[in-house]
């Protein structure tokens, strides 16, 4: 490139303006919350000297809970979820028990000591306490444990699950969302640990982070994750039982209080790390060599260290990461990284594979990286832009010319915002009931209560959304099994104050119970629900995509038989959609089932038959356009209700339109349209 131009200034701009803030529904979001709720179900410990059964509680952690910018390239490759059972606690050494105990705890728990290794950082837990709750009452009774018994930090992981490495297992869940999930085994300890005493109270000359900050991180505790320094895996007794405390609940509070100038240099500097291949792909796997951790410590010190002139005036983002990366490699070279928790804990030692990445690092500098970023960074996120702009890139070699189609980038990434919102709106859609029907067989108040909080942090619509898919899961389990105790208590947690309707049918003795009276009026809770849930979502949708409100109160009237509201409903959503440009799906998972006659359930497993790319994409398999399903209900109340010659002429010229447009679509809109046609052809031969 011929002339002069100020490169660190460009990157500068560019990530400024397209590290938006996150919205809070997106697809890494939604599928983040449901994979860490999969393994929330009730499980028997398999612990020596179990005291009860347990459930596994996730926490969110790692980038998908820390950031709050979305870069164009976003590095989230995997979603990272911590367990912690109900039946455990930990609590530093001399601390007392607990009397009472959050509510997601169970009526017995096991409580560990503390107890320092000779490597800060790394602990033992030795149980202390056995506690019961009171009957009737929020309190738990100790009684001390005499007998010598420490926690094994070997998990139950099996090798067909996944991948192990470190205290995790990486499971594979990219055939439904494109992601996998890093899990890993925890204690939770409810207070801050003595290890990191000093932390609280530390001077900062800038202050970063505040009182309020330290404050909400502290009260947040820490964990004690299974894992043994890499220096005593040699050791038989020390590797089975030696565990790390993790802050990640602390480092969530804080890297989300950070500036967006500072999420964005720490996204820039993992980003650097990873494609240069500078950091181990699998965090504190033990291969010897650096991981995001290092880097994340990196910036949380410099938070504290630097003034926030440092990072805001004549700001630079390339300078700032330079300088931060230089400061990385002295880190190396002696052989020093302080944990930001705890003192005297070193994160390096002379087990690290060092290497080149200490001289790689030093010599990085403002001209190299601004070229680099400009070729890596902005390069890629050109790909992911329309041909006409990725081919502009491609041929830039001015100066005006990069600025141009930096800009040209810029435009795009924000005239799509709208557009990426509804069909991350889409994708949780999807993803819920998938799961429901398919992997989350459990689902009980603690579960559900989990999803409920979580979902409203992201979007509370999407709470509507779920307690409806909730009530059909609930409404199946019961026309299957009949009326149980847990079913009634997960029917009061979902329908709250609406609850009080079903009253009546609670208040009878079980043997009088009308099972298909109580499965209706869940039903028909449901669909009220999810047609609250779609029209909350037109706003969003409308600017993007045509939608129509009533899909499910149309399925519904065409259960229970009413063929007119039915046809009038669906004639209303075919006029409304068929020449629409981009229109929403349908998902019809096996909760859903209990909406659609058998042709139709027939029907969605005939795509995963015949077309091989569905066995791949599962979820594709059950996806049909608002537009088919309103066709297909619009076809089958005409012929219920004798229709004329005309009206099947004017149904049968709608299912041509809508062939066409489905003429490369999904295979379950084919199907149906197919199926359709053949019986509008089949009774307009027999009428006329």
């Amino acid at each position: 490139m011929a002339d002069e131009r100020d490169d660190g200034k460009i990157v500068t701009t560019f990530l400024l303006n397209t590290c938006r803030l996150c919205p809070r529904l997106t697809r890494t979001a939604a599928a983040a919350l449901i994979h860490g709720n999969v393994r929330m179900n009730k499980h028997k410990r398999q612990d020596h000297k179990a005291y009860g059964d347990g459930e596994s509680i996730p926490i969110l952690t790692g980038s998908v809970a820390e950031f709050y910018i979305e870069p164009m390239l976003s590095l989230l490759g995997d979603v990272d979820v911590m367990y912690y059972s109900n039946a455990m606690i930990a609590i530093p050494r001399g601390h007392p028990p607990p009397t009472q105990l959050p509510a997601e705890f169970h009526n017995y728990v096991q409580v560990f000591e503390i107890v320092d290794s000779h490597l800060p950082g790394y602990v033992y837990l030795k149980l202390r306490y056995l506690m019961t709750q009171c009957s009737d009452d929020v309190k738990y009774n100790c009684v001390t444990y005499d007998e010598r018994y420490y926690l094994p930090n070997k998990h139950h992981y099996k090798r067909d699950q996944g991948v192990i490495h470190g205290p995790a297992l990486l499971i594979d869940n990219s055939d439904i969302s494109q992601l996998s999930v890093d899990n890993v085994d925890c204690v939770r300890c409810l207070v801050w640990p003595s290890q990191a005493a000093d932390w609280p109270a530390r001077h900062r000359n800038y202050g970063w982070p505040d009182s309020a900050t330290v404050d909400h991180a502290v009260s947040n505790g820490c964990d004690v994750v299974g894992v043994a320094h890499r220096q005593c895996r040699q050791h038989e007794w020390i590797s089975n039982h030696q565990g790390r405390l993790s802050f990640s609940r602390a480092e969530i509070v804080l890297i989300n209080s950070w500036m967006p100038v500072q999420q964005i240099v720490y996204h820039l500097l993992r980003y650097f790390m990873k494609t240069q291949q500078l950091t181990d792909c699998a965090e504190n796997s033990g291969a010897g060599t650096m991981s995001n951790y290092h880097t994340k410590t990196r910036m949380l010190w410099a938070c504290e260290l630097k003034s926030r002139r440092w990072w805001t005036g004549d700001l630079n983002l390339v300078r700032i990461c330079v300088e931060l990366l230089n400061t990385l490699s002295v880190w190396l070279t002696y052989t020093r990284c302080p944990h930001y928790f705890v003192n005297n804990c070193n994160l390096l030692d002379n087990s690290f594979n060092v290497g080149s990445t200490a001289s790689q690092l030093m010599s990085v500098e403002e001209d190299y990286l601004s070229a680099w970023l400009i070729n890596n960074y902005i390069g890629q996120c050109a790909q992911l832009c329309p041909d006409n702009i990725a081919r502009l890139f491609s041929e830039v070699s001015t100066s005006v010319e990069l600025q141009n189609v930096v800009l040209e980038i810029v435009r795009w990434r924000l005239s799509n915002s709208l557009y990426d919102m509804c069909w991350d709106a889409d994708y949780a859609e999807m993803l819920i009931p998938a799961w429901l029907s398919n992997c989350f067989l459990y689902i009980d108040v603690h579960s559900f209560a989990y999803w409920m909080s979580e979902l409203a942090k992201i979007d509370k619509r999407l709470t509507v959304y779920l307690s409806a898919v909730a009530l059909l899961h609930v409404a199946r389990k019961m026309s299957r099994q009949g009326f149980n105790e847990d079913l009634v208590d997960i029917m009061s947690t979902v329908l709250g104050q609406d609850f009080s309707e079903f009253c009546s049918f609670l208040s009878l003795r079980r043997t009088e119970l009308n099972t298909s009276e109580l499965v209706e009026l869940l039903q028909k809770s449901a669909v009220e629900r999810l047609t609250a849930y779609r029209q909350s979502m037109v706003p969003e949708i409308a600017p993007i995509a045509t939608t129509v409100t009533t899909d499910f109160e149309a399925l519904y009237a065409y259960k229970r038989g009413d063929y007119q509201r039915c046809l009038q409903l669906s004639t209303q959503n075919v006029h409304t959609l068929l020449h629409a440009d981009v229109m929403i799906s349908v998902y019809l998972y096996p909760v859903f089932y209990q909406l659609l006659d058998d042709d139709l359930v027939s029907l969605t497993a005939l795509p995963v038959i015949v077309d091989s790319e569905c066995r791949k994409k599962p979820h594709e398999s059950v996806a049909i356009s608002q537009l088919t399903l309103s066709l297909y209900l619009m076809t089958q109340c005409q012929l219920k209700l004798h229709p004329s010659v005309t009206s099947l002429d004017q149904t049968l010229e709608y299912i041509i339109i809508s062939q066409r447009r489905h003429s490369c679509d999904r295979t379950l809109d084919l199907l149906t349209l197919k199926l359709i046609e053949h019986k509008a052809n089949w009774s307009a031969k027999i009428i006329s």
